[in-house]
């Protein structure tokens, strides 16, 4: 734990305690919701949580009572009903054992192998439809969930779905369902190094190594009979988005289009020095550090992209809040600024990291992005499409910037874009 964590654990407290989640993330809900969550289980857990410390159990006691039901269910024959009932237990005993840092906690095993069992029983009434994977990697073993559409397939587009950094492999089971298999795209829900199972079994994130292991993922796809390996993409949230734009500038990447949402592109500064304390002692968790100050030193000082964008080659979209409170949205401006390759950039306005009052329509337009991308009608060089979304409907084109600024730049960005 920080000692900025440690010492403004009250603070977190009472926002919970007054404004429940809304307080900490704005409008995530409608994000969760996206991830498999139904808003009476949300509503359920934070009637129970009046502190932090109360959130695991909160998230366990109403998984328990989904996955209860879902038995109920299946025992009586009603087998899309039982398996949506496991998917929102899956994804509730996630949260549960995310609230817990500790590898070495029982508890966060027990709620992982609750999650676990959940999926089996609903990869097993959906046909099988979602399959566990795991690979080798660098001396460990990285986990994902192939998602293969109902009716078979060959050769077809394949996307990998990156969770942020509080987020695990089962938060995409609804999203992989409802955006990318229904219409024929093979999709691949991951858990990077320094996240969930994958974490839990040993292997921790480093300066660089989640991008080496996105490639293992893109080789396993390019691999199959039901993928066309020169269609190959991303879609990525928070830090995954980080981690996805650092893939695509790897030389030889096999990834052919990045999506990227409330991407991390900022100085490390805001994420871990100014943002809820927790996002910075997840990370020390997730890279294995337990010295503060060792970390700041051998991570945080060297994970910023700066430059490393420039070696992108293929067509990449962004999306951020426009008050996203992780990176401000001059600093995704300054790197979307350093692409060199065909680009789109979308701001929505007063947004913050979540984009829970555009979820739905970021989730959809990025796969429907991406599968065009993906048919390479992006690939135009010198693409440059820039929107700036308003809350009322509206949106303008040709820029990103906010209204507000009146035409003027900050001088990072405007010293970007000379």
């Amino acid at each position: 734990m920080t000692a900025r964590s440690a010492g403004q654990s009250w603070a977190l407290d009472i926002a919970l305690a007054q404004g429940g989640f809304d307080a900490l993330h704005p409008e995530g809900k409608g994000t969760l919701e996206q991830l498999g969550h139904d808003h009476a289980d949300f509503d359920k857990v934070f009637a129970m949580v009046r502190a932090g410390a109360m959130l695991p159990k909160a998230w366990a006691v109403v998984a328990g009572q989904a996955e209860e039901r879902a038995a109920h269910h299946e025992r009586l024959g009603y087998r899309r009903t039982a398996s949506d009932l496991y998917l929102r237990a899956a994804v509730m005993y996630g949260r549960a054992q995310y609230s817990i840092f500790d590898s070495g906690d029982g508890r966060k095993a027990k709620f992982r192998e609750r999650c676990d069992s959940c999926v089996a029983r609903l990869a097993e009434l959906r046909g099988n439809t979602v399959r566990r994977v795991e690979l080798d990697f660098e001396g460990g073993k990285i986990f994902a969930l192939l998602h293969l559409p109902a009716q078979p397939v060959s050769g077809a587009p394949a996307v990998i779905l990156g969770p942020g950094m509080d987020m695990i492999k089962e938060d995409y089971i609804f999203a992989a369902e409802r955006y990318y298999t229904s219409r024929g795209v093979v999709a691949l829900s991951i858990e990077g190094p320094g996240q969930g199972e994958t974490r839990a079994r040993g292997l921790t994130v480093t300066l660089d190594n989640y991008e080496r292991a996105l490639e293992t993922y893109a080789a396993h796809l390019a691999g199959l009979s039901e993928v066309d390996e020169d269609r190959i993409g991303m879609f990525g949230i928070s830090m995954s988005g980080y981690w996805a734009l650092r893939a695509a500038a790897m030389s030889g990447t096999r990834l052919r289009a990045v999506a990227a949402f409330e991407a991390v592109s900022g100085d490390f500064e805001t994420i871990f020095e100014r943002a809820q304390p927790s996002f910075k002692n997840n990370y020390l968790y997730m890279a294995g550090y337990a010295d503060e100050a060792a970390f700041d030193r051998d991570l945080k000082a060297k994970m910023p992209l700066g430059d490393l964008v420039t070696g992108i080659r293929c067509p990449v979209l962004l999306g951020i809040g426009e008050f996203d409170e992780l990176t401000p949205v001059e600093s995704a401006l300054e790197t979307y600024e350093k692409i060199r390759a065909p680009k789109e950039m979308r701001v929505y306005e007063d947004e913050f990291h979540p984009l829970g009052g555009t979820a739905a329509e970021v989730f959809a337009f990025g796969a429907e992005w991406l599968t065009r991308g993906l048919d390479g009608e992006f690939d135009t060089s010198g693409r440059d499409e820039r929107f700036f979304v308003h809350r009322d409907g509206r949106t303008t084109e040709g820029t990103a910037d906010p209204r507000w600024w009146l035409g003027a730049t900050p001088a990072g960005l405007a010293e970007a874009r000379r």
